[in-house]
């Protein structure tokens, strides 16, 4: 390690700046996504079978609720526009806007050149967690997913359920590509009800114990035509390991709901990121 200058701890001392204040962010009108939410009646379920993944389509206007439904488990979900696929949920820039977890009122954004709210939560029965004595909290997009490269590099396994895998093989259900042809669309995920953060010390991501519990559910509601995919995580609640047969792993469920006609009145699918495309050319 090299030496500390003589002005060391006068720049660690320097208070730090937000990179995207939250204040100028295009702001969801949650009352009427909460009273359209309270009318609305589920028009069709999926279930993500312990270490499989679902597929499931969601209109713009509508909701779709992820469910705790039998004991604690982990999910990873990936969002397209459906119909595109090159518009993807971009966990990194959700980060920077949102932080490291989100919750109630925070969106997930797609990936430029659109950048826009695919999606914005609306409900968590878990925002009571906050932030615990060790800097975890739930619903990360800090971590990517669990997958057989990494499983491969680490201890030399082939293991074909981990999250990775399990998104790919129902992005292929859903479109009817092959999984090679589907990979290249898989990206880094919304880590539902999973609880992470990074160790004080060493700044190296964890995970723990989830504090979901079945009926605990988190539910969002479509800005744009959605295609999603979820994971069961093999890890199970993610309190000892992921990516392998010996975690107690449990379903989940992803409800689409319809909201009565006329709850929405005045809302608009939002458009496109309105920077010209030009990059100075």
């Amino acid at each position: 390690m090299s030496q500390a200058p003589a002005d060391a701890d006068a720049r660690r001392a320097i208070a730090p700046v937000i990179c995207y204040p939250p204040q100028t962010l295009p702001q969801p009108d949650i009352a009427l996504y909460a009273a359209a939410l309270d009318r609305a009646e589920t028009v069709s379920v999926a279930v993500a079978a312990p270490r499989e993944a679902c597929h499931f389509r969601v209109k713009a206007g509508q909701f779709f609720r992820i469910v705790s439904v039998e004991g604690p488990q982990v999910g990873d979900l990936n969002l397209w526009q459906d119909g595109d696929l090159s518009e993807r949920f971009y966990s990194g820039k959700t980060r920077a806007l949102h932080g490291t977890h989100v919750s109630t009122g925070q969106r997930l954004w797609s990936a430029f050149p659109h950048l826009r709210p695919m999606a914005t939560i609306v409900e968590d029965t878990l925002d009571w967690y906050g932030i615990d004595a060790y800097g975890g909290a739930v619903h990360d997009v800090i971590g990517t997913r669990c997958d057989p490269y990494t499983g491969n590099l680490l201890s030399g396994t082939q293991y074909h359920h981990c999250c990775h895998s399990n998104l790919i093989r129902a992005l292929s259900d859903a479109t009817g590509m092959t999984p090679q042809e589907a990979e290249p669309h898989v990206h880094d995920v919304l880590n539902v009800f999973m609880c992470t953060g990074f160790t004080r010390d060493t700044g190296q991501y964890f995970m723990k114990a989830s504090p979901v519990r079945p009926g605990d559910h988190l539910t969002f509601f479509a800005e744009i035509d959605l295609l999603g995919a979820l994971s069961a995580c093999p890890g199970g609640d993610c309190s000892s390991e992921h990516s392998s047969d010996t975690a107690q792993c449990y379903p989940l469920r992803v409800e689409i709901l319809q909201p009565k006609a006329g709850a929405l009145a005045g809302w608009q699918s939002p458009a496109r990121n309105g920077y010209d495309g030009s990059h100075g050319r």
